[in-house]
């Protein structure tokens, strides 16, 4: 039985993850730590044994946890790291800041991080997955973070290091990041104002927002450049070759393909997290039975399966 540091935070042994994520599915973590500041993060990892598993999660939108829950420490971040500041065209977020919080906060700042509005999730989460909208990512803006390394050293790092690509980032083992700089464009508030209000019309009319969804299932089967732009001369997208595949509505137990767009996987009420990940791994071989084209998944699956 491992034993873990004091904290001054919450420790809790057993807390199921499925509280904690979009989908609303998934088994219990070994220990869920909440830090109660900086400090407290970065004593805890000095202390933790090396050979214990870290795992960072941010508000679990773009997550499947498996069934059988999840070995180690996860670690979830909340007040005193959800701050916003601005600083002419700079704005500085907390890890566990709202994406679209930072957007609407920059825009009243007359900075332009308006791609971050229809973004679900967490800072944290946006930089591990260079998260983009509207043909603009992370990698686009992204500054500099700080992050708390596995054994506790707290860290800045340039953009340049975690080598930014489609959905993806190289960011040390175990690191906790805990703050984003980004940059952007000045704006006249309102304009940017206006440009959100017109993105959220456009989401809300074309995607699932009200079912429990965790965003794009599989990336786009298109080029992209090394800092994750999408190449726009591509046109192939995720939800086209899934619909041609058939797979469109398709269901396994509480899990659906979303009738109103076929790249959402959808907990219709009692999905268990098997179900969603093989309904996804069905739609894969669909897909490439029927065009040879391998969908890659977008939402991260971590975790155990259920034992039998």
């Amino acid at each position: 039985m491992t034993s873990f540091p004091p904290v001054r935070g919450r420790l809790t042994e057993g807390r199921p993850l499925s509280e904690l994520t979009w989908l609303r599915v998934g088994g219990p973590a070994e220990v869920l730590f909440q830090p109660a500041d900086l400090q407290d993060l970065q004593d805890f990892l000095a202390a933790l044994p090396a050979a214990v598993p870290v795992f960072p999660m941010g508000v679990g939108s773009n997550l499947i946890v498996r069934d059988g829950g999840m070995r180690g420490v996860v670690i979830r971040l909340g007040r005193g790291f959800n701050g916003i500041e601005t600083e002419g065209n700079r704005v500085t977020a907390g890890a566990a800041a709202l994406d679209a919080h930072v957007a609407k906060r920059a825009a009243q700042a007359g900075v332009d991080l308006t791609f971050l509005r229809t973004i679900p999730g967490s800072i944290g989460g946006a930089v591990r997955m260079n998260a983009g909208c509207y043909g603009t990512y992370v990698a686009d803006h992204l500054v500099e973070i700080r992050a708390v390394t596995r054994d506790g050293a707290l860290v800045n790092l340039p953009a340049a290091d975690l080598k930014l690509q489609y959905r993806q980032s190289e960011l040390p083992e175990g690191a906790v990041v805990v703050e984003a700089v980004f940059e952007g464009p000045q704006g006249e508030p309102e304009a940017l104002e206006a440009r959100m209000e017109a993105q959220l019309k456009k989401r809300d009319e074309t995607q699932p927002t009200k079912d429990r969804t965790a965003g794009s299932t599989f990336r786009n089967p298109a080029g992209f450049s090394s800092t994750g732009r999408e190449d726009d001369t591509h046109e192939m997208k995720a939800w086209k070759v899934i619909d041609e595949a058939g797979m469109r509505g398709a269901t396994r137990g509480g899990a659906q393909m979303s009738p109103m767009h076929s790249n959402f996987l959808v907990n219709t009420g009692e999905a268990s997290a098997a179900d969603l990940e093989g309904l996804g791994e069905e739609v894969r071989k669909r897909v490439f039975q029927h065009s040879g084209l391998q969908l890659q998944w977008e939402i991260m699956r971590v975790g155990d399966p259920l034992e039998n």
